[in-house]
């Protein structure tokens, strides 16, 4: 190998690595672009390495992305940037990605309805893909239409728009909470719904509907926040007829308000009321009592949307299963009152 040369504070380049390892720079290229097995011998390998090494040399990523026609770049869309499930969604994409050499943007949409706007001059020159995490099929309108793959999380399944559909098993987890409950001896709930148009809920209220046919619900909407849900919550205790025993709510958030709502009517939970989440949030235990609520792989399916994502990019069928959810019971949930 040759003695490096000194370079006068400029950022070494290939033709640099390649004068000092002593070989052409196409080499040089086979070597650091990990293509060289067959073509290259181990030790020719090494002193190109080693001269890499030596004199600090660093892939200039952007002009090699241009060359060739990718950006190593994904954007995750998301309902919201203040949700705690999201940012879990994103820990573990952006996990993945980082192996692969991908960057991660994320980029919200308003409560994944939309429309989710391009965040871009031109998505299709800046991204290599879409990641769409729990938003209805026509928020994505921006990225239908291009050849840019989509990859949808926690989404219809049916929506045949996407390359490739990443689920959590939303129904199993809304049978787990009502058969808990029933095992408890309720009898008479209240679902108290999102009123945000969303498979995720529709499916949850679907599982709901069919685990407690023959047994009393009414079912109240309410905006994804805690003063929608008390405001919910204190409609549906107003109702004329007997108490509902149980709240079953769609998310840890709608939960939380439902149990202040009670305070505030003079209700102990779970002794007089029972209440479920959904998602198992920080908030689920920041509550008293804490929330009995499904925990959600978050971090997980982000995993595996970035998996799903990088399959398509390489021209391989995604993992298609179902993660499972799990059924968390803590002390807001009970027997029903004796009366």
């Amino acid at each position: 190998m040759q003695t490096p040369e000194p370079l006068g504070g400029a950022r070494p380049t290939s033709r640099d690595v390649a004068r000092t390892a002593g070989v052409s720079q196409a080499t040089v290229s086979l070597v650091l672009g990990d293509k060289w097995r067959g073509r290259v011998s181990e030790r020719t390998a090494e002193v190109v390495r080693e001269a890499a090494r030596s004199l600090g040399y660093r892939p200039n990523l952007a002009a090699r992305n241009l060359r060739l026609g990718h950006t190593r770049t994904a954007l995750l869309v998301v309902p919201a940037l203040t949700n705690e499930f999201f940012a879990r969604v994103y820990t573990g994409a952006a996990t993945v990605a980082a192996r692969h050499g991908f960057g991660v943007v994320l980029y919200p949409s308003p409560d994944g309805v939309g429309p989710a706007k391009d965040p871009f001059a031109s998505a299709r020159a800046a991204l290599d893909g879409v990641i769409a995490s729990s938003m209805a099929s026509d928020a994505l309108k921006a990225f239908r239409g291009t050849d840019l793959p989509l990859v949808m999380l926690d989404s219809d399944p049916a929506d045949t728009g996407a390359a490739a559909h990443v689920n959590l098993d939303i129904a199993d987890g809304m049978r787990q909470v009502t058969g808990h409950l029933l095992a408890l001896g309720h009898r008479r709930f209240v679902h108290l719904a999102s009123a945000v148009p969303s498979w995720t809920f529709d499916v949850r209220a679907a599982a709901l509907a069919e685990t407690l046919a023959g047994v009393s619900v009414r079912t109240v909407r309410a905006p994804l926040d805690v003063h929608g849900a008390m405001a919910a919550t204190e409609r549906a205790l107003a109702t004329p007829g007997p108490r509902p025993t149980a709240l079953v709510c769609d998310d840890d958030i709608l939960a939380a308000g439902a149990c202040k709502a009670l305070r505030r009517l003079g209700l102990r939970v779970p002794e007089d009321v029972s209440v479920t989440g959904f998602d198992d949030l920080a908030l689920a235990t920041a509550v008293e009592p804490e929330l009995t609520t499904v925990s959600l792989p978050a971090e997980r399916i982000g995993e595996r949307g970035m998996a799903a994502l990088l399959a398509v990019l390489s021209g391989e069928p995604p993992q298609p299963d179902d993660l499972p959810v799990t059924l968390v019971p803590r002390g807001s949930s009970g027997p029903p009152p004796a009366s």
